[in-house]
């Protein structure tokens, strides 16, 4: 229990002999129970998994709080295993089920790489159990210290992803959206239709969008890159490819459930203008150069295309200013400076 609130952890892990046993043991003593899930991996990563998951079953003592009344499962660590590789997303949403299920208040996310510092879970869960928020996650773009055991490949294109994430989901204050130390309350799993989420590794840009759609409340909670001896699985072109379509859709279709199916919103007038402008503009300035490189007159095409092209900038610059004021109160930030971990919140945003 953690401050009244019964608490679960979903460890992924994929090819992860080498350090998911240990993820497993340092998850901290206030963690009610522990579902380690393993995607089907073709190492030890299960075998690890099931050897640490006993020897944790057989010394730990039941809490009367987890006696669940219909006799359900009571031991600390659950061991679960796909048949078949099914995806990041797909191992987290099965940890979110069976979380839920256990009636689990607040549902965090460890991967088994050991990249997400155990010792700050309880930051990584405050918001959620303190009511501020309904899902929080790991921020280390927030700070330049934070950034030290990022390479400069990593943070760039971190930095891109984060760019087109705050346009897919609407959350404009967030960052970092490929961190996947969170922790969700057991209501929001509840409210979201995670069939409809990706299993694949654009999960976690996936989800913002739903939880946008759902006006869930997400907090930002800064901290430091860790980076050990992993290798990640992630093959970093088809993923990039995958990811950018995928948040393509999720802008397109949060705009259409919230601003124009639940109701009517200025800004998706103003997106659309903006991108008929960009896109014509663009294109027509494209026209012009080819006409003039022909030797025939491209110059009054290309003025009403710088002007199209103007336009469409303006109605965009309008439409991001409108979206981040209708979901400014759905985002929080918690700063812990390094050295010192004096926490200074932004204020309480809460909707009304």
């Amino acid at each position: 229990m953690y401050k009244g609130k019964r608490i679960g952890v979903v460890v992924t892990a994929y090819d992860e002999e080498s350090f998911v046993g240990t993820v497993i043991e340092t998850v901290p003593d206030f963690v009610d129970r522990i579902y380690a899930i393993d995607d089907a991996s073709p190492d030890g990563s299960w075998q690890e998994i099931q050897h640490v998951a006993a020897r944790i079953n057989e010394d730990a003592e039941p809490e009367p709080a987890l006696a669940l009344a219909d006799g359900g499962d009571s031991r600390r660590v659950v061991p679960i295993r796909h048949e078949e590789n099914r995806g990041y997303g797909a191992a987290v949403k099965t940890g979110y089920k069976h979380a839920a299920e256990d009636e689990m208040d607040v549902v965090a996310v460890m991967n088994g790489d050991g990249q997400m510092d155990p010792a700050i879970l309880d930051r990584i869960i405050d918001p959620i159990v303190e009511g501020e928020a309904d899902y929080a996650k790991g921020n280390r773009l927030l700070h330049p210290e934070d950034r030290e055991g990022m390479s400069t490949f990593r943070f760039f294109g971190n930095a891109l992803l984060t760019g087109l994430s705050k346009f897919a989901s609407g959350y404009w204050t967030v960052g970092d959206p490929q961190n996947g130390y969170t922790a969700i309350s057991r209501e929001t799993i509840e409210r979201l239709d995670l069939e409809e989420i990706t299993d694949r590794y654009g999960f976690l840009n996936h989800l913002l969008t739903h939880l946008n759609v759902n006006e869930c409340r997400v907090a930002d909670v800064s901290m430091s890159a860790v980076y050990g001896e992993e290798n990640s699985s992630i093959r970093y072109v088809p993923f990039v490819r995958f990811v950018s379509l995928l948040l393509l859709r999720s802008f397109v279709w949060r705009l259409k459930t919230r601003y124009v199916v639940e109701k009517f919103h200025p800004a998706v007038v103003l997106y659309s203008a903006g991108a008929t402008g960009l896109l014509g503009g663009s294109a027509g300035f494209g026209n012009s150069l080819v006409r003039t490189l022909r030797g025939k007159d491209g110059y009054s095409g290309a003025i009403s295309s710088f002007v199209a092209f103007l336009v469409g900038l303006i109605a965009l610059g309008f439409a991001i200013y409108l979206d981040f004021d209708e979901n400014e109160s759905l985002e929080t930030t918690r700063y812990e400076y390094s050295g010192t971990r004096t926490e200074v919140e932004t204020p309480d945003q809460s909707i009304e």
